[in-house]
């Protein structure tokens, strides 16, 4: 439970219930999370903390509601209405969910926008899914035919970083639902008002009940859940770190996982590509959200040649960021989420130097934003892979200017890391970046742009995950295939 001496008044919601098996109901203990606003330390709102009282409630509902209710039983066509309806809630309240978004986690008001606009994307998805998937087909062979059926792999216990709540939550819990399967939801304490909202979208479209909670908890309750033996599947989005443990928690009862990490993603410039045509999607792809998007591109990496105009342009761009208070207009960069994520990014900018790299611009805690958690858009340069900034994942406004040779270097250093999640590739035509894009190991990757596309198959190679997110792929990670034999 978060301890703090002073609060503010805020336009933030807090919450006294927690939302179980589709009701709104007291919880366990009396256990509370103070939510902290990154933009001053300051107290802003407070929701229950689940216990492990109340992942046994929910998960009991959860069961039972798989086992015995109508929820797995409906067509995927009458379970696509409900999905439709939490869709239209959730427009409803996108815009208390984006002020919360920006007062609890730091985002400035344009981020917040965008993250959930495309929640409203990724439900209008989820509720289309049944048009675009078979879960019945006939199959024949030699000397046999028979009926192969797609069914909900069971109980779900989805599980969630604070980065993004509701739109991480909505790629998770959509393609659940439409599956046929039954819900726990456990979002990080960092930013739990948001989903409280999300829950607030459930109940108004009249899920049935046990069909979905929300348990808003920290990490000791989090493995709790993972490791409950009426959970089915565990579906988790964090750091590799957590990643491994939760593959080790649900090992001895072989339980399905799927599992979005971390990232370390590379954009690779060619010596052909324009800057003018590079600038204007990779300077956000490194530092929007505060450099805290997995699929960020915080690796650069460009011909020798060239490292110094790349440079130059990036740091000239950087200086035009607003970096301040999230809740004013123009600001572009707001605060890490947490002050243990601040100290974590300044101490890879030390480490960053203390490697031998060159620190072309930003580096330390902007002047005048010394009460909250922010750090300068940093860039270094002259940075070679064996370094720890070139390798690990900094989740902080931290972009490495890497140079390479030729191209086969620059293929080579972008596969070097235990990760593989997303990337781009600029050159002076969309073929040459294709053709280089083909050969780097990861989940997506752009052609002279960047994005993060969420409704179209998401997640990563190597250690950046298990499984894809969205559209049909994203549905089938929470379908068991069983084949009916005449």
């Amino acid at each position: 439970m978060t301890q703090t001496s002073e609060r503010v008044d805020s336009p933030v919601r807090s919450f006294d219930q927690l939302f179980i098996g589709g009701a709104w109901t007291a919880p366990a203990t009396s256990d509370v999370i103070e939510v902290v606003s990154p933009i001053d330390g300051k107290v802003i709102a407070t929701v229950p903390e689940a216990r492990e009282a109340d992942v046994d409630r929910a998960v009991a509902a959860a069961r039972k509601a798989f086992d015995e209710g109508p929820w797995p039983r409906m067509s995927p066509a009458e379970r696509a209405t409900y999905l439709a309806r939490v869709g239209e809630e959730v427009v409803k309240r996108i815009p208390e969910m984006a002020e919360a978004f920006t007062w609890e986690i730091g985002a400035p008001a344009p981020v917040s926008q965008a993250f959930h606009d495309n929640a409203r994307k990724m439900w209008g998805d989820s509720s289309t899914l049944h048009e675009r998937f078979t879960f019945e087909e006939e199959r024949t062979w030699e000397g046999g035919r028979g009926r192969l059926v797609r069914e909900p792999v069971g109980v779900v216990a989805v599980i969630i970083p604070w980065n993004g709540p509701v739109a991480t939550a909505s790629l998770k819990i959509g393609p659940a639902l439409a599956a046929g399967c039954t819900v726990v939801f456990k979002p990080a304490p960092e930013g739990p008002v948001s989903t409280m909202l999300l829950a607030e979208a459930f109940e108004a479209a009249g899920l049935p009940e046990g069909v979905i909670s929300v348990l808003p908890a920290g990490r000791e309750v989090g493995q709790y859940l993972v490791e409950h033996r009426d959970v089915d599947k565990v579906s988790f989005t964090g750091s590799t770190a957590a990643g491994r443990q939760i593959m080790a928690s649900v090992a001895d009862r072989i339980g399905r996982v799927s599992l979005e990490l971390g990232g370390k993603s590379a954009a690779i410039i060619t010596d052909d590509a324009p800057l003018d045509k590079v600038l204007p999607t990779l300077v956000f792809a490194g530092v929007a959200n505060s450099g805290q998007v997995c699929a960020a591109l915080t690796r650069v990496l460009v011909p020798r040649e060239r490292q110094d105009e790349v440079t130059e342009a990036l740091a000239a761009a950087y200086a035009g960021l607003t970096v301040g208070d999230p809740r004013e207009e123009g600001t572009v960069i707001g605060p890490l989420a947490a002050e243990r994520q601040q100290q974590r990014v300044l101490d890879y900018i030390r480490v960053g130097k203390e490697e031998g790299a060159r620190l072309v611009t930003g580096g330390g805690v902007p002047e005048g934003l010394e009460d909250g958690y922010y750090v300068e858009p940093t860039i270094f340069a002259d940075v070679t892979r064996d370094m720890r900034i070139a390798q690990e994942e900094i989740f902080g406004p931290v972009v490495s200017v890497m140079p390479y040779d030729d191209i086969e270097e620059a293929i080579d250093i972008a596969n070097s890391t235990e990760y593989g999640l997303s990337g781009a590739v600029y050159a002076a035509d969309d073929e040459t970046a294709e053709a280089i894009a083909r050969r780097i190991r990861t989940g997506q990757i752009g052609v002279n742009t960047w994005d993060m596309c969420v409704t179209q198959p998401f997640g990563g190679y190597k250690q950046s995950g298990l499984g894809r997110e969205g559209n049909v792929e994203g549905l089938g990670a929470f379908l068991e295939t069983k084949l009916i034999m005449h």
